[in-house]
């Protein structure tokens, strides 16, 4: 089967959001190039590992010696991005990411492939990267710096972390299991 990729070279805008609230929460790549508009849905440590990833590849690129890139240490104010996502129609669900540079355009690209379910020996379904579905975001620099920092930002919005377990604390209470071993 031939893979579909989900081409954006130059986005207009890509971003991470989420739907519902803190303890409910969706999250979504989004990336948009004029009328076309491209969702997925991820967990959200991947999201924060992407924000984190992002943010390294960045800070190593800026630290080159003359930053012939042009890499900025900051995100430009002027690119700043935080209107909610646009309509949300899920494509995949992500399996896996890849992040890789390309020196050429000095852009970040970002790869999500999808899951898909494959039975197991035991007969019970299991998720495993699907090769026929990819979104392939080429970004540049100040956009990454952008879509890094809107991504901390979301990731730290969900419920507050219990400073004794780690664990997140809903409204409704907390039943502490104490600190983690």
């Amino acid at each position: 089967m031939p893979t579909t990729t989900h081409e954006f070279n130059w986005p207009d805008r890509v971003v991470i959001g989420t739907i519902g609230k803190p303890g409910e929460r969706a999250f979504y790549l989004q990336a948009r190039s004029g009328a076309e508009l491209a969702s997925i849905a991820l967990e959200k440590q991947h999201a924060a590992l992407v924000a984190e990833m992002f943010d390294e590849m960045l800070d190593e690129l800026s630290t080159l010696e003359g930053n012939p890139h042009s890499v900025p240490s900051h995100t430009p104010v002027e690119i700043v991005d935080n209107e909610p996502l646009e309509g949300v129609v899920e494509l995949f669900q992500v399996g896996s990411m890849n992040l890789g540079w390309d020196p050429t355009v000095a852009q970040v690209v970002l790869e999500a492939h999808a899951f898909r379910d494959a039975d197991t020996e035991e007969g019970l379904p299991q998720q495993e990267p699907n090769a026929d579905e990819v979104l392939r975001v080429r970004m540049p620099v100040g956009m990454a710096r952008a879509f890094a920092k809107r991504t901390h930002e979301i990731v730290a919005a969900g419920r507050p972390i219990c400073s004794s377990c780690g664990h997140p604390m809903d409204p409704d209470g907390h039943t502490c299991a104490g600190p983690e071993q």
